[in-house]
């Protein structure tokens, strides 16, 4: 590593107060492995313009999360998902903002099972040019305070950097390290919220605990600071659907008390590594609140969502990769050790039934909103 210079000597620190979080659709991308679980870089710079699709895809790519299998790979692996998934979202955005599209954000996520090495992921991020980090502190092991740690070891280290960039709070119970403390605190996400630097959290949980978010969320911040992501994407099917009738008044009334900071700015969808323009399209007609348009999209991921649970269990990373492996996307569907895979006889069920569930999508959704596959060079 090269010495760094001087603090005296740096550019000075710019703030990040200003940064707005960004809305739509956060894809957290895949790690595309070989046989031996090691990162095939081609391969994911593939997977990264599938999920960003010319622009009809990922408002965000969320790379090395828990979809990318971020506990089952060494800090190495981590490392370069990031670095490869940055590299190729700031490719794709020169020509997205050419043709006048909008460009895609490039987050990492930088937890790692210690402080240490999240911390040494965090500076790696920063140099590699993402836009933010995501950190969930209740599952590095050794951190009795996430508030202290965010205070303390985080701003120090963004302290000393000449870029400072947003980080992102995450709420997991399923990775949380003490079953315990399944979920961040209310008033400890207050108080992390208070950091220039801290602009929102991804909650993946149900209704009852994102809404004790979005509710506190307009102590947090002003209005617009603090996004909150759906983490369970199925929710938004639920979050933003039209209130009829008698019971759909007192619904609106409680929604109203429990939503108060304000609704969630972006849905976080894993299988949308493989359907990033039926996702993209889901998030936009729930927020338009078409419902007849919301039923479509929501009859198509739970088909793919049913295709998931095999004989052997429920398999998601594993049809995941399946699927763009049949489409020829990338060269390898294999997962990493310790994450379940499927069994023989499994893979090619799935192939027909994925298969069928595109002609589902051509005639639930209509072909704008179904994804283009980009076939690799063999």
């Amino acid at each position: 590593m090269r010495p760094r210079a001087p603090c005296v000597e740096e550019p000075p620190i710019r703030s990040v107060e200003t940064s707005r979080p960004k809305p739509g659709l956060s894809v957290p991308v895949l790690s595309i492995l070989d046989e031996e679980g090691r990162l095939i870089e081609e391969d994911q710079r593939a997977l990264v313009r599938h999920v960003v699709q010319d622009g009809y895809g990922a408002d965000i790519l969320f790379s090395a999360g828990t979809t990318g299998e971020w506990d089952k790979v060494d800090n190495d692996t981590r490392q370069a998902v990031i670095r490869v998934s940055a590299e190729e979202v700031a490719k794709l955005n020169l020509g997205l903002v050419s043709n006048g599209s909008n460009a895609v954000e490039s987050w990492a996520g930088v937890t790692a099972p210690t402080a240490r090495d999240t911390l040494a992921n965090l500076e790696h991020a920063i140099d590699c040019g993402v836009d933010a980090a995501v950190i969930a502190p209740l599952s590095i092991q050794g951190i009795a305070d996430p508030v202290r740690f965010m205070l303390r070891d985080v701003s120090d280290l963004l302290d000393t950097k000449p870029r400072r960039i947003p980080i992102f709070l995450y709420d997991n119970a399923d990775i949380a390290i003490d079953p315990a403390v399944p979920h961040i605190r209310t008033k400890q996400v207050k108080a992390m919220s208070r950091l220039d630097f801290v602009r929102g959290i991804k909650v993946s949980a149900s209704n009852k605990v994102l809404g004790n978010y979005t509710r506190a969320a307009k102590s947090f911040k002003d209005r617009g600071e603090f996004g909150i992501y759906v983490g369970n994407a199925k929710l938004i099917f639920d979050i933003y659907r039209p209130y009829q009738g008698l019971v759909g008044v007192f619904r609106e009334h409680w929604d109203r008390w429990r939503r108060a900071g304000g609704m969630p700015v972006g849905v976080v969808s894993g299988p949308a590594n493989a359907m990033p323009r039926e996702w993209a399209y889901a998030w936009q007609v729930c927020r338009a609140g078409d419902e007849e348009r919301m039923d479509a999209a929501q009859r198509v991921v739970d088909v793919f969502r049913d295709l998931c649970v095999v004989a052997s269990g429920k398999r998601t990373l594993a049809c995941l990769k399946r699927a763009l492996y049949a489409e020829r996307v990338i060269s390898s569907p294999c997962v990493a050790p310790g994450t379940p895979e499927l069994a023989p006889g499994e893979a090619e069920e799935f192939d027909e039934k994925f298969a069928a569930l595109k002609e589902t999508t051509s005639r639930e959704l209509g072909d704008v909103a179904m994804t283009r596959f980009e076939k690799r060079n063999d």
